[in-house]
């Protein structure tokens, strides 16, 4: 076993409510993870995901668990950074693996469906590591709350026999990000962060190139303190996505005018503020889906 603190007390040193059924649904997550025995986790670094390596850390301990994170142009070179850094503090052992989605044409057409395809290429990826270091099963930060939304690549999780213990243990985001914060986790507060392909509208290529701009120019905005932000690609025009309280201050002349000026040198041709704000998945608006039901056993 792991020399990894165990999990609190849900109620330890919090003024924070706890979540009706809280404490059986960590309960459930801590057996399930239990019952696994030897695991990967699919490791992006964002909340999700490092509460689950970290909870399967205390209940398997590192010799039966492996953080492995997929590399493309897809991921920010930040966030690999972060993830890198993330898995270390953990004490847990991070392989990272250059997937393969961008030699994919049906990637590259960005179809709605985009997300199967590049989850489909990371688990083809991980699996011949599992074999060959014993691993019983591929986990990922798949939580309750996400099998509402439209994911993809939740089918191509199906398809390759991955769990998702949050998930089948209840656990919502509300959930997942409280628990993370009880653990002293520093990302238990972190915005999401889903892939760069994901500012680009469907039907509208993906390339490499188009992904480094709008990551250059979504880092230039969180060097002035913009801590939530999307850049939107519409080919030739970027329609930049802030919280409403950060509204004021990125549409002020003098800031509006730098941010203008840097993304126009990236080889943005129009440079645009959604008076929307920041919506997480806005560019899903344009689908009109009745989702599926999915059954409640992952």
């Amino acid at each position: 076993m792991s020399n990894i603190l165990p999990i609190p007390s849900p109620n330890a040193n919090s003024d924070v409510p706890t979540p009706a059924g809280f404490e059986e649904r960590c309960a459930a997550l801590r057996a399930g993870l239990r019952a696994m025995r030897r695991v990967a986790v699919a490791f992006s670094g964002g909340v999700d995901s490092a509460l689950v390596l970290r909870v399967a850390l205390d209940e398997l301990g590192r010799d039966n668990v492996l953080a492995v994170t997929g590399r493309s142009a897809s991921l920010k070179r930040s966030e690999l950074e972060a993830a890198e850094a993330l898995a270390r503090s953990l004490g847990a052992e991070h392989v990272v693996l250059d997937t393969s989605e961008f030699d994919n044409a049906a990637y590259l057409a960005n179809p709605t469906n985009r997300c199967y395809f590049c989850k489909t290429t990371l688990y083809e990826h991980v699996r011949p590591l599992l074999a060959s270091r014993g691993l019983t099963t591929l986990i990922n930060g798949t939580n309750a709350d996400d099998l509402t939304d439209y994911r993809p690549g939740l089918a191509a999780a199906d398809e390759h026999g991955v769990r998702s213990p949050l998930a089948e243990a209840g656990m919502t985001k509300r959930d997942v990000r409280e628990l993370a914060r009880r653990l002293g986790l520093d990302v238990h507060d972190k915005p999401a962060s889903p892939c760069l392909s994901s500012r680009v509208p469907y039907g509208e290529s993906i390339t490499p190139e188009k992904l480094r701009r709008i990551e250059d120019a979504e880092d230039y905005l969180a060097s002035l303190g913009f801590r939530e932000v999307r850049v939107r690609s519409h080919a030739d025009l970027a329609r930049i996505e802030v919280p409403a309280a950060d509204l004021p201050r990125l549409a002020d002349p003098q800031i509006g005018a730098c941010v203008a000026a840097r993304l126009k040198a990236l080889g943005f041709t129009y440079v645009t503020l959604d008076l929307a704000g920041f919506r997480s998945g806005s560019l899903n608006d344009v689908i009109r889906l009745n989702l599926p039901e999915r059954s409640g056993s992952l």
